[in-house]
């Protein structure tokens, strides 16, 4: 039998879209909160907005890309921006003009830029001033015309010939809203990276998004009440898991948001002094910074209630470390860009008794427990893989092949297959072990090994290459090591090793380098039909770590 949320169900309305249920005075939301309220804050810059003001701040932002660019429902709007104040204004403003938002990693090469700007075909892009080089390029690469660049921040004069975002502003009479469907228009088009190399547009549903916030908000919300929350943002703002988490979540529950545009633990630790932070999301190796830190010491955390990590699994020691250091409980969660964000999570009371495990269902949700190979349920308590259903979930990807993405129950009924391997307890916490598909999470990024051994073969020296996910404990996360075979004469030798991580560095993200280092090896192991056999390679690495540890 399926297994069922043990929370209740909530109720989501059907002809909602994602403006209107956050901002718009006919909304079935119940906002306690004043408008008056402090939702977005920013150090850097000393800016600050309450709902009322980012509500009109959006609002012109919506109205002059309709005015200004005549802007229609469904055309796409793309953001290579690191983290700011203003990523949410222009979020929300494109989506009362009918956009469909996709982001991007601000660490993309031009050449990953550009694949994401033509496969969803963007019709502009917002990005910042520090990503303008690698972003003119991208945009010469797949055709996209300058002046369909805004940007983000201050504008300095040699940049006047690009839009800033401000610019599209109108003061003139409001727009009629874009019309949605919120069953079928898509409020994202997010890209998650597969084990073929080539990332894969999410598409992401009003509705898939509307349901994810009141899953997340009747559990998350009640823990963290709006008169005395404050978040720390340092998740990016690209990614569903800060998306959902940090931006809507804080919009929609009242939370103040205190916006960082990148991770540095010194800036991290004086944001929470100063503002009192009291929760953050946050991925594991931040986690590991709490326990390692040696500034930690020196800043008064007395307002941090708990910590939640995502994007990956956190083991116990680390939790217990953190909590004997910080005195604050870690709780963990899980989720997939596929499920819009929020899958299951832990509630603060159970960080403890539960360690390790990232809570249960959300609301709404259903989840099968099958053998990878049979399809068939497994017994409970064992391991197998986890099929999910529930209106997150969304209904297959963009301009790709949809085959062996879902499952059949025996009554038919369809299962997106998340690749994870999981087990449940009785009290219906879920345990993740590992995950089937070969993806490599890097600090919670994707990194697809088959991109990597491809850039790998351009190397002269290579013949053939197989690249794994490793664990690193001093990092806590797991790092790509690749292992190759070169040419007939070419001499293994640490700096051959270095000039092939080298080769890699300087074609991918920083997420994407191989951290695990080059190793050389006789032949990579595959199938009769020529498949790389990565699990056979991550057996080999582990014997080695093993013989490695053994000698010290």
């Amino acid at each position: 039998m399926p297994l069922q949320s043990t929370y209740p169900p909530v109720t989501i309305p059907e002809n909602v879209d994602l403006w209107t249920f956050l901002f718009s005075h006919d909304s079935p939301c119940i906002r306690e909160f004043p408008p008056t309220k402090e939702i977005l804050t920013c150090p850097v810059t000393g800016q600050s907005y309450t709902w009322a003001a980012l509500r009109d701040a959006a609002l012109a932002f919506g109205n002059g890309l309709v005015q200004n660019w005549g802007w229609k429902k469904g055309d796409v709007l793309a953001f290579y921006t690191p983290n700011s104040i203003d990523t949410p204004i222009a979020t929300l403003g494109a989506l009362f003009a009918g956009a469909t938002i996709s982001p991007s990693n601000p660490m993309y090469t031009p050449h990953e830029l550009s694949f994401q700007l033509s496969d969803s075909k963007a019709k502009a892009l917002i990005t910042h001033l520090s990503c303008l080089p690698t972003a003119v390029q991208a945009a010469k690469e797949c055709g996209l015309p300058l002046d369909r660049i805004l940007l983000l921040g201050p504008v300095k004069k040699p940049y006047l010939q690009f839009q800033h975002y401000t610019t599209l502003s109108t003061s003139v009479s409001s727009s009629e809203k874009a019309a949605i469907d919120p069953r079928s228009d898509l409020a994202f088009l997010v890209y998650s990276s597969g084990t073929t190399g080539l990332p894969k547009g999410v598409p992401i549903t009003h509705f898939n998004t509307l349901s994810n916030l009141l899953q997340a908000s009747s559990t998350e919300g009640r823990q963290f009440p709006w008169q005395s929350s404050v978040q720390l943002a340092i998740l990016p703002f690209f990614h569903i898991y800060g998306l959902t988490c940090c931006v809507l979540l804080s919009i929609l529950s009242g939370w103040r948001l205190v916006i960082l545009p990148r991770f540095d633990m010194v800036q991290v630790l004086k944001a929470i002094q100063t503002y009192k932070v009291t929760f953050m999301y946050v991925p594991p190796p931040v986690i590991l910074a709490f326990s390692q830190h040696p500034d930690v010491e020196r800043y008064d955390l007395s307002s941090l209630r708990v910590l939640h990590s995502g994007a990956a699994p956190l083991g116990r020691e680390l939790i217990r470390k953190v909590w004997e250091r910080v005195g604050v409980p870690v709780k963990q969660g899980y989720g997939l860009s596929e499920t819009n964000a929020v899958v299951c999570c832990q509630e603060i009371e159970d960080w403890e008794k539960k360690m390790g495990s990232v809570g249960r269902l959300m609301p709404s949700m259903e989840g099968m427990v099958v053998d990878a190979e049979s399809g068939r349920e497994v017994r409970e308590g064992e391991e197998g893989e986890l099929w999910l259903r529930g209106p997150n979930v969304f209904q297959g990807y963009y301009n790709r092949s949809n085959e062996g993405v879902f499952g059949l129950d025996e009554k038919g009924g369809r299962w997106f297959k998340t690749g994870d391997v999981v087990r449940v307890d009785e009290e219906g916490n879920f345990w993740i072990v590992e995950r089937v598909k070969e993806l490599i999470k890097y600090n919670g990024y994707p990194v697809p090994p088959a991109e990597l051994e491809g850039v790998l073969l351009t190397h002269p020296d290579v013949l053939d290459a197989c690249v794994i996910g490793i664990e690193d404990k001093s990092l806590a996360t797991e790092v790509p090591r690749a292992y190759v075979v070169v040419r007939e004469g070419v001499v293994r030798t640490p700096g051959k090793s270095q000039e092939l991580v080298d080769h890699v560095a300087k074609q991918v993200a920083s997420h994407k380098k191989l951290r695990g280092g080059v190793h050389f090896v006789d032949q990579v192991p595959k199938s009769p039909s020529g498949k790389v056999l990565r699990r056979i390679m991550r057996e080999q690495a582990k014997k080695d770590s093993r013989q490695e540890g053994s000698k010290l």
